[in-house]
């Protein structure tokens, strides 16, 4: 990276509903099972409820907490979100004010790769002079999903993922980033004003595989790396069969992937995250590590970015 200052992740958290909804629970309400869920996409439970702003809140508190940094040192808050509790405002502006932050606020809306988009701007940002940033990436699809149609139903869950990024002398952790969208494909997962959530399973599948590997193979060649220098892989979790695929088209083996989705569902802009926090919380992604995240998402968008853990 061609800059003189960059960044390193120091704190993150995570936030979900209490309510836990189960492939038996849906099978009660729809003409679904526990296997036939399981076997097509690898979900096994979601967790529904709570608003944008309140999973935000409690997220970037526990990321601010884990960071040791005060709501005042931070200069702007960065939502990744596709389910603003408004129009207007911004979302990022009620997370500000609930966690007591005087810096900037503000939306990105890139749909399932919101968090690497708001993850790549707060880099920018870094670059220019921002001393301390909290990224965060929150959906709660449960509020524009219609639980009577199956195809999106079984899918969809809610949740928060929040880091805190701070300048550094320097290139930092970030190695490469690549973004990109394609907005002819934009039919082929959408939610109009006052609709529901839709999606053309089959053909987002076929397109979903090949911009990630493609998006992916780039981030990695621009980073400097082989792919079997790639430590950790963490993926939109967005269907266990399309994660499978990608890894065995990058020839990355499966063991090396963040999977959460059987916990979470499709949780959105909240997804990587979710699956970060998790690697973090495991124990699985330490310092010096490499780690890339990739996805896809509605626009049709695809973004990836590699991180040296650590810096």
């Amino acid at each position: 990276m061609k800059t003189q200052r960059g960044g390193v992740i120091t704190g993150w958290g995570i936030a979900v509903p209490d309510k836990i909804l189960t492939n038996d629970d849906l099978s009660k309400t729809l003409d679904t099972n526990d296997a036939w869920i399981t076997e097509r996409t690898g979900i096994k439970e979601r967790r529904i409820g709570g608003t944008t702003s309140g999973l935000g809140i409690e997220a970037g508190r526990a990321a601010l907490a884990k960071a040791g940094r005060r709501p005042d040192e931070i200069d702007a808050v960065i939502l990744a979100t596709t389910t603003p509790d408004q129009i207007v405002p911004g979302t990022a502006a009620t997370i500000q004010d609930g966690l007591g932050i005087t810096g900037g606020a503000f939306d990105v809306n890139a749909a399932c790769t919101g968090f690497v988009y708001a993850l790549t701007v707060a880099h920018g940002l870094l670059a220019i002079g921002a001393e301390r940033l909290l990224v965060i990436g929150c959906d709660t699809l449960s509020n524009i999903t219609d639980w009577n149609e199956r195809s999106v139903s079984i899918l969809v869950g809610d949740g928060a993922g929040a880091v805190v990024i701070e300048a550094v002398d320097g290139p930092g952790q970030l190695l490469s980033w690549n973004i990109g969208a394609d907005g002819s494909l934009r039919h082929l997962l959408k939610c109009d004003h006052g609709g529901f959530l839709y999606m053309d399973g089959k053909e987002i599948f076929r397109k979903a595989v090949r911009v990630v590997v493609d998006s992916a193979s780039q981030a990695v060649a621009e980073a400097g790396l082989t792919m079997d220098q790639v430590d950790l892989l963490v993926p939109h979790q967005a269907n266990l069969r399309i994660i499978d695929a990608a890894c065995q088209r990058l020839g990355l083996p499966m063991e090396k992937a963040v999977v959460v989705i059987d916990r979470y569902g499709n949780t959105s802009s909240a997804s990587i995250p979710l699956a970060l926090v998790d690697a973090l919380d495991t124990g699985r992604l330490t310092p010096g590590m490499n780690v890339l995240m990739t996805g896809f998402g509605g626009g049709m968008t695809w973004a990836s970015t590699v991180l040296h853990w650590g810096g």
